[in-house]
């Protein structure tokens, strides 16, 4: 069972917290978390939404065009950053929901990235068992954020998965396009590739927007897809527990000064635009 791979875990469910507009700020919450958790060992499920966001990995910041176009993206409203955990350009908005498992590194258990994605990939395929869906892996070619670990129903990808490590503790990070289109986000990201490239890039990914779906697409979920994965996916991971009794106390919770904080650092770390 899924759960057993994660005795103690608690939940912080910010499925409907959108009290803060910088992008940037939940990926702070997870980096302070994942410090937390290598200290104490207690494994956080963190599930989260943003209205209307664009994260980027850093190869793609670089692109000639990229401080240009992210402007374009923040004229639509949308915060855009660059995010720590590698992988490429991912448009976040309430169909979106985001799966942060941040665990104690303990030795052989978690030696492997692999075993890492592999561990969401059980998580994510336990949470849609029900809906009798073939959630496969892959990498989906013309998909945005590709890599191995890719998944899909059908050939249409609904999610990517991403790693951030330290010394201690590690954060595996999913985007599941639960809600809306899939092929609307993948036009948002084709637009932005090809702003991003301009005439000077040598290469740059090739979105091809049909290849993406949301679950709300590809597995029937209705009427709230996003809320009904997210449950699904906490009651795989906390098993025979309620999610009140894994509630993460606030009392473990970085204070939102501290948060906004690390935030800020991050943003002027991890700046838009080729390197000077």
């Amino acid at each position: 069972m899924i759960h057993n791979r994660f005795p103690g875990l608690l939940l912080l469910d910010r499925m409907d917290d959108w009290s803060e507009p910088d992008v940037l700020y939940s990926f702070a919450l997870d980096e302070l978390l994942c410090r937390r958790v290598g200290a104490d060992g207690v494994p956080v499920l963190h599930l989260w939404r943003h209205p209307a966001g664009f994260v980027m990995g850093p190869r793609d910041s670089r692109l000639p065009e990229a401080a240009r176009a992210s402007r374009e993206l923040e004229r639509l409203g949308l915060s855009v950053a660059v995010r720590n955990s590698g992988g490429a350009a991912v448009p976040l908005d309430p169909g979106v929901v985001n799966v942060s498992l941040i665990l104690p590194l303990q030795g052989k258990a978690s030696a492997r990235f692999e075993d890492d994605f592999q561990l969401m990939y059980e998580l994510i395929a336990a949470a849609l068992a029900d809906t009798g869906v073939q959630v496969d892996k892959g990498e989906i070619v013309g998909a945005y954020c590709p890599g191995d670990y890719d998944l899909s129903v059908g050939g249409r990808k609904f999610c990517g998965i991403a790693q951030r490590r330290l010394s201690k503790a590690y954060i595996v990070q999913a985007f599941v396009n639960a809600g809306g289109s899939g092929e609307e986000r993948g036009r948002l990201v084709r637009q932005f590739y090809d702003a991003a490239a301009g005439p000077g890039a040598a290469s740059y990914p090739l979105v091809e927007a049909s290849v993406m779906a949301s679950l709300e697409e590809l597995a029937e979920l209705w009427p709230d897809a996003p809320r009904l994965f997210a449950e699904g996916a906490a009651s795989v991971a906390l098993g025979p527990r309620t999610e009140q009794e894994a509630r993460l106390p606030e009392s473990r919770l970085p204070r939102p000064e501290e948060i906004r904080e690390l935030a800020a650092t991050m943003r002027s770390r991890y700046p838009i635009g080729p390197a000077q």
